[in-house]
């Protein structure tokens, strides 16, 4: 789950160095607790930066009102305060998220489980006040935590929660859906040539101004440095969304042992194993966001497994000992 308040967490992605050349247009600001940077090649395009600016941030502001789970007043907090089981009108934007989210949490061994969020509340991430909690506590709450308690109209956009109690967070997945939105937008003001990155997570498309291609860094999964591991080019044309999830930036520790914000639906507990972040490359920002959120909760054999069966392009970044290990899945090592 990625949870940096109030929408849109920065995790694990860094723009990689930008070769000389110049000529493309910039934005850039502050939103929703972190930042965003878009690059556009505007070319003889018939569009103010004014007009991509109010754009941009009118499209954040709609899509924090119906998913952020901050907000009293967005869409998803009222319907967690909805208790019933008749079924809810919701937009659009939930509803394709929910139906994105339920088939990888199929496909990943129920990795990807939007309705965590009591789990999280539990064990303190949600308002910074982590602490370890009871057993008794954790299976009071595991009996109101399940995908298998959301039932999706994606046609009619309505949902029913089979359980009253069941609390829904969709930040594992918002923030892909945010770059998604932000992509749409461009494009249809003309724009085919970008790089629109949001707390760390993107999509590019098309080429720099001079030419080259994007290229994306991955940042080391270090807790107190910012450093590169590894840098990516992007050489497809028609658009690439790199999302990363990590373990490394929101944790605690307590007497001697570190709890990972990451936590397995099926234990109640964050994860335990080593690794440490999964970097995912898809055409659609959405389902990279969920995928590399559903890896990383599997840990670094099965979520490889998971990827190898799926034809995922990921990336995997694991300790063994003290080391920092890299594995890529094969469908993105045999990428040009």
């Amino acid at each position: 789950m990625k949870t940096n308040p109030p929408l849109l967490a920065a995790l694990a992605l860094a723009l990689a160095a930008c070769q000389p050349g110049g000529g493309e247009t910039e934005l850039s600001g502050e939103v929703q607790g972190t930042t965003y940077h878009i690059k556009m090649v505007l070319g003889g395009l018939a569009v103010t930066t004014e007009t991509l600016r109010r754009g941009v941030e009118e499209t954040f502001a709609d899509i924090d009102v119906k998913l952020s789970n901050y907000r009293e007043d967005s869409e998803i907090s009222r319907l967690n305060r909805e208790k019933s089981t008749a079924w809810l009108p919701v937009s659009k934007e939930i509803a394709e998220i929910v139906a994105i989210s339920k088939a990888v949490h199929v496909q990943s061994g129920g990795c990807l489980d939007l309705t965590i969020k009591p789990l999280f509340d539990l064990w303190g991430f949600s308002r910074h006040e982590t602490k370890v909690p009871q057993q008794a506590d954790i299976d009071r709450v595991l009996a109101h935590v399940g995908m298998d308690k959301i039932q999706l109209d994606q046609e009619g956009l309505r949902l029913r929660k089979t359980d009253p109690e069941l609390g829904i967070d969709l930040s594992a997945v918002a923030q892909g859906y945010t770059v998604g939105a932000v992509a749409r937008f461009l494009e249809s003001k003309g724009v085919q040539n970008y790089m629109a990155e949001i707390g760390g997570e993107m999509k590019v498309k098309g080429r720099k101004a001079n030419g080259d291609e994007w290229r994306i860094a991955i940042e080391k999964p270090t807790p107190f440095t910012r450093e590169v591991q590894k840098v990516i080019s992007i050489h497809q044309l028609n658009g690439e969304a790199v999302m990363t999830s990590g373990t490394y930036r929101n944790f605690f520790e307590e007497q001697g042992k570190v709890y990972s914000h990451i936590i397995n639906p099926k234990t109640g507990k964050p994860v335990d194993h080593n690794l440490l972040s999964v970097t995912v490359l898809h055409d659609d920002p959405t389902w990279a966001d969920a995928w590399d959120t559903a890896l990383l909760c599997q840990g670094e054999e099965a979520g490889y497994q998971t990827a190898e069966a799926n034809k995922l392009r990921a990336l995997f970044i694991y300790h063994e000992g003290k080391a920092l290990k890299e594995r890529l899945s094969s469908e993105l090592a045999k990428a040009p």
